[in-house]
């Protein structure tokens, strides 16, 4: 499913093309999502001037005088753009026209478990935001908020930083990938790591968010950004989708094990 740094490309793609743009027209042809498209969507959001687009987590709000158009891509959910009158195909439920002869935003979601969502309050207070942690990359989320967070929790350490209270938009890749870098097994526990561990840690999840957006995020099956480029930063994982292969480090061959339902590939010598 899309994480931090797809959503994060997909808002950077589309962004010079939505702003001071007038929404015409919004055509919903399947209104049941994870949550229903409500009909203030259509009447509040048309005719409205997209003022800005900003990120939090892994929603998308794209903002105008008179409220927000909340968006989640969900599990399969993309945007991209095509030129007007471009037939749609099965999968894809919304389409933003816009005011002049410019191309339409369409929203594509085959499993139907994203978010098409309105708000006219503030959207950071919005029942699905509210609870969120820090940003990953933001000064917010230092050391010592992740320690103090992290004391007493029983909980595996590859949970914990997954948590969306305690820090928002480290998915199943990057938290593989910044628990390699950092050389912390994911089965420990998080309340039993140092705080000097927890420091090394920090650095890596940032590191690795931050190269992942650079690359465009990871292509896995068919994301692409809101360019309608895949990511790149597939050929940067080193144990994400690597299980029984070598690790690059030391050779000692990677193992998988599941995590709530999820892959976790790690190098039993060089994560303890």
């Amino acid at each position: 499913m899309p994480e931090l740094p797809e959503v994060e490309t997909t808002l950077r793609g589309i962004e010079p093309h939505l702003v001071e743009q007038t929404v015409a027209r919004i055509d919903v042809r399947q209104p049941k999502l994870r949550w229903p498209i409500t009909p203030e969507l259509m009447s509040e959001m048309q005719g409205q001037v997209v003022t800005h687009l900003t990120r939090r987590g892994k929603y998308i709000g794209i903002h105008t005088a008179v409220g927000t158009l909340i968006i989640h891509l969900g599990m399969s959910g993309s945007l991209y753009f095509v030129e007007p009158g471009t037939e749609p195909l099965f999968h894809d439920h919304v389409d933003f026209r816009f005011a002049g002869d410019g191309p339409w935003l369409r929203y594509t979601d085959p499993r139907r478990f994203g978010a098409v969502l309105w708000t006219k309050n503030n959207w950071l207070d919005h029942e699905l935001l509210a609870h969120l942690g820090p940003e990953p990359l933001s000064e917010q989320f230092n050391i010592d908020y992740l320690y103090q967070k992290a004391k007493g929790r029983k909980v595996a350490i590859k949970s914990f930083i997954m948590d969306s209270k305690v820090v928002v938009g480290v998915g199943n890749i990057y938290a593989n990938e910044a628990l390699f870098m950092a050389g912390i097994r994911p089965t420990r526990m998080a309340g039993n790591i140092s705080k000097a561990r927890y420091a090394v840690l920090l650095e890596c999840i940032k590191t690795v968010l931050a190269a992942a957006i650079k690359q465009g995020g990871t292509t896995l099956k068919d994301f692409v950004g809101g360019d309608g480029k895949p990511g790149y930063f597939k050929q940067e994982l080193a144990v994400y989708g690597r299980a029984n292969e070598a690790c690059i480090t030391c050779g000692t061959v990677l193992k998988e094990i599941r995590q709530g339902q999820r892959s976790t590939v790690y190098c039993s010598k060089c994560q303890t």
